[in-house]
């Protein structure tokens, strides 16, 4: 199924920006949520990131260069909104009327094994944390791992295998 042109979209909408965007929002937007909580942990963040470049990518529909690469755009997008949402984080004084529990619906989603794996995973550096997500937990191939980083296919190959080895040794330390 080709997401931009077989949509459940009225048909004065397919063909549309709008009908197009909100095709690859169907097909594409949880596992796009599943990218940002993996890089944010926080479920609310993710999806306000997610809804944030798919409002981008409608914006500037009109001036993509290649709407075939308008995926690739949006991914690249979820992640500068990831790195903006962190930066924001590190600058921000400790909040301690924040509760230390995480709701009843981010414990359901998170089983514990995968909590384990996650705390492992935010203390990876930031690119590393982002070339192992991409590549191992959504096992995007590399030249879309390098598309959406901005950076090249061996930096990929150097940062994940970086990144694993790291995070095989906080799991093993940590068991």
């Amino acid at each position: 199924m080709d997401p931009l042109t077989d949509t459940d979209a009225p048909p004065a909408l397919a063909g549309s920006p709008a009908g197009q965007v909100t095709a690859l929002y169907q097909a594409y937007a949880t596992g796009l949520v599943r990218l940002a909580m993996l890089m944010l942990a926080d479920q609310q963040a993710a999806e306000d990131v997610v809804q944030d470049a798919f409002l981008g990518l409608y914006r500037r529909w009109g001036s993509l260069a290649d709407p075939g690469k308008a995926l690739t755009y949006v991914r690249s997008s979820v992640l500068n909104g990831c790195r903006t949402v962190l930066r924001k984080r590190s600058r921000r004084p400790p909040s301690y009327l924040e509760p230390d529990a995480e709701s009843a619906e981010a414990l359901a989603l998170l089983g514990e094994e995968h909590r384990e794996v996650l705390a492992a995973l935010r203390r990876l550096p930031a690119r590393q944390r982002e070339a192992v997500v991409l590549r191992h937990c959504l096992g995007l191939p590399e030249h879309e791992v390098a598309q959406a980083m901005n950076i090249s296919r061996g930096t990929v190959k150097s940062a994940s295998s970086r990144g694993v080895a790291t995070l095989a040794r906080i799991l093993k330390e940590e068991s």
